[in-house]
């Protein structure tokens, strides 16, 4: 597929259609809209296809890379390079990730099995692992099944713990323990968001370099290339709802206790 121009109306081919195009060029053709983002930042990393078949596509996200276009960012999206790498305009996201968080996403190939497998992640039948670097509380019993209360915060980029009945779980078990920092797994049982991220802060162990818990930076702190946020979505396993195999697929990243 021909790269896209950016502020124009495309078709799937990548062709400009303008208001002079004849339909019968473009019949049957899905349009996009492509914005302009002249101030979008350059992110430097490359993704890596792990698994790839008829009905879905596993990528391996680097630190920094949002999965979808959204605010500044357009070309500089996972989902992006994945189309100008020649992958069909129906390629959909079963789940999210966050833009700082590397790691595994689940992507469907169809459009006809899109709600079979977004429908896992809706009804917790898909086994996610992560790998974080924080801090060491030697206070704090591991493993532990971690449970809270997620409510808007007060700022609109930020959750923060309430009260009442917990809406969110995570097991949490220490892999690594280096000085004063650890590496842990999480092994989130339901998929709030930023749910990984409140949770480990409001344990006192927020995730090295976050830069939105518990203290939001601001904006241009966000790509310090230096300091990754040290989340990794390291694992998905689930059983396939289309030809029920059982799929489990491991992120070739890796997070370095040793690093800081």
């Amino acid at each position: 597929m021909e790269r896209l121009n950016s502020g124009k109306i495309c078709a799937e081919s990548g062709t400009p259609v303008t208001a002079n195009s004849a339909y019968a060029e473009f019949a049957g053709q899905r349009l996009h809209y492509v914005r302009e983002s002249p101030n979008e930042p350059d992110i430097p990393f490359s993704h890596s296809i792990v698994y790839e078949d008829e009905l879905i596509l596993v990528a391996d996200k680097p630190h920094f890379l949002p999965v979808v276009p959204a605010g500044i960012y357009v070309r500089q999206s996972l989902l992006w390079r994945l189309r100008e790498a020649g992958y069909d305009a129906e390629l959909t996201p079963a789940h999210r990730i966050d833009q700082g968080t590397a790691g595994l996403l689940l992507l469907i190939k169809s459009a006809a099995h899109r709600a079979a497998y977004q429908n896992l992640f809706r009804d917790r039948l898909v086994q996610k692992t992560y790998h974080a670097i924080a801090g060491f509380n030697a206070d704090l019993s591991l493993p532990m099944l971690y449970r809270s209360r997620l409510i808007p915060g007060d700022h609109f980029m930020q959750m923060q713990t309430g009260s009442g009945v917990p809406n969110c779980e995570c097991a949490i078990e220490l892999l690594q323990r280096s000085a004063e920092r650890a590496l842990y797994q999480l092994k989130p049982l339901t998929g709030r968001r930023h749910q990984l991220r409140v949770q480990m802060a409001a344990l006192g162990l927020p995730i090295e370099n976050d830069p939105i818990y518990p203290t939001l930076l601001a904006k241009e702190d966000y790509l310090d290339f230096s300091k990754p946020l040290q989340l990794l979505a390291q694992r998905l396993a689930f059983t396939d709802p289309i030809n029920h195999s059982e799929r489990c697929f491991d992120s070739a990243q890796t997070l370095k206790l040793s690093a800081n």
